[in-house]
């Protein structure tokens, strides 16, 4: 299969290019910079040179694919209106790569993060949220997946709010930043909320599943550990950094404080059964070990 793929350089696209290409699909990445077009030549992939406003190129891309798989976003989340931009950037994006496949069945894979449910894990039957400062994804998403009925094999992997490598990335990943410019490894109330992770490597394997044979309006979870203790997270990250763990402010984490306080696991057992995923890479805990001070 021919795939074009956003956001193919960064930590958890690079996985999913790796991957792809391993099964034996073609690749074409949208590259913004001459060092992203780099990176993902080297991985083996074409490149086709544009980024996510520029939707001409957006609209090449799926017209010349067998199958899309969007994973570009700013990742800006300086302030509320740097976050509210990039939520609308990607919001144009993925419109137009919808509109560009309606009426070919072929499959679009997008991403949205797992849903919380009150006193329980989430699953994949549960809707995503579309209030919050990140609610203009889900409503994306949702649109996407909407497109079943026009002719496109939409479907959304929802991934746990730390995908992790080497013990970078995700909500741990920024944790860890945070304690680099503070000094403190902190978490926000009592540290009791639990995050779902996965491996980047394990992620990867669910989009290419999702590509290869989601049914159309299907939601998944890239799931592996259904729930860390974020101050056992912090605890890592403090001792790995040689930093004193505590709790801190939830307006020190930035637009993302409310998120990073709530309890959120997900499950993601149906996802097993029905597409095969098994997690193989280390879980999250043991993964930030990797982390050097």
């Amino acid at each position: 299969m021919r795939v074009f793929i956003t956001g193919g350089t960064g930590l958890i696209g690079s996985a999913v290019v790796a991957e792809l290409l391993t099964a034996g699909h073609s690749v074409t990445a949208l590259a913004r910079s001459d060092a992203s077009a780099a990176r993902a030549q080297a991985a083996g992939a074409d490149v086709l040179r544009g980024g996510l406003t520029d939707l001409e190129v957006l609209r090449t891309g799926a017209e010349q694919a067998d199958g899309v798989i969007h994973l570009a976003f700013s990742n800006d989340f300086s302030s509320p209106d740097a976050l509210a931009r990039g939520v609308a950037e990607e919001g144009t994006a993925l419109a137009t790569l919808g509109d560009t496949l309606v009426g070919t069945d072929r499959p679009l894979v997008t991403v949205s993060g797992t849903p919380h449910a009150a006193g329980r894990a989430s699953t994949e039957e549960d809707p995503l949220p579309t209030d919050g400062p990140v609610g203009g994804r889900s409503r994306s998403v949702t649109r996407a997946l909407a497109l079943a009925s026009r002719g496109v094999r939409s479907s959304a992997v929802r991934l746990p709010r730390t995908v992790h490598n080497q013990g970078r990335g995700g909500f741990a990943g920024l944790l860890t930043d945070v304690a680099r410019r503070t000094g403190v490894a902190g978490y926000p109330g009592d540290g009791a909320q639990r995050w779902p992770a996965v491996h980047a490597l394990d992620a990867a394997v669910l989009f290419r599943l999702a590509l290869e044979k989601a049914p159309a309006g299907s939601s998944w979870h890239a799931v592996a550990d259904e729930g860390d203790a974020v101050r056992d997270i912090a605890a890592v990250i403090g001792r790995r950094l040689g930093l004193p763990v505590e709790p801190v402010p939830q307006e020190g984490f930035g637009p993302l404080g409310p998120i990073f306080a709530t309890d959120q696991p997900a499950s993601g057992a149906r996802t097993r059964t029905a597409l095969g995923w098994e997690p193989t890479q280390p879980r999250l805990l043991d993964d930030l070990e990797n982390i050097e001070g």
